[in-house]
């Protein structure tokens, strides 16, 4: 099964997970969003799997200084178009592990079972 993580390089939790993957000898591929880009349907594939409100990063600056009026009365198609205009905006990382599953977010206990 391949292995995708996708964030931003040099976001500090990125590195911490990648670190993790690397310690624990798990091949994967990187994917910056920031330089590569992202897709709309990647998007709403990860939103329907993990929830939209998993997948915006609420607590970043990028969001934080968002217009209120484009912040307020949220919706998932208004999530993802922001998400698709400013990648920052996208919880990092998102691990894709094959078979439709992934792990938004970096928690050490869910990477232990990523092999």
């Amino acid at each position: 099964m391949p292995i995708t993580i996708y964030g931003i390089k040099n976001c500090d939790t990125m590195k911490k997970a990648r670190a993790f993957l690397d310690r624990k000898g798990v091949a994967y591929a990187f994917h910056d969003y920031k330089t590569q880009g992202i897709d709309k349907a990647k998007l709403e594939g990860w939103a329907k799997k993990a929830g939209w409100e998993t997948l915006l990063n609420r607590a970043g600056t990028t969001f934080k200084k968002l217009p209120d009026n484009d912040k307020g009365s949220l919706t998932e198609a208004k999530a993802i178009k922001l998400m698709l205009a400013q990648p920052s905006m996208i919880k990092r990382p998102v691990l894709e592990l094959g078979g439709g599953r992934i792990l938004v977010g970096f928690r050490p206990d869910d990477y232990a079972a990523v092999k």
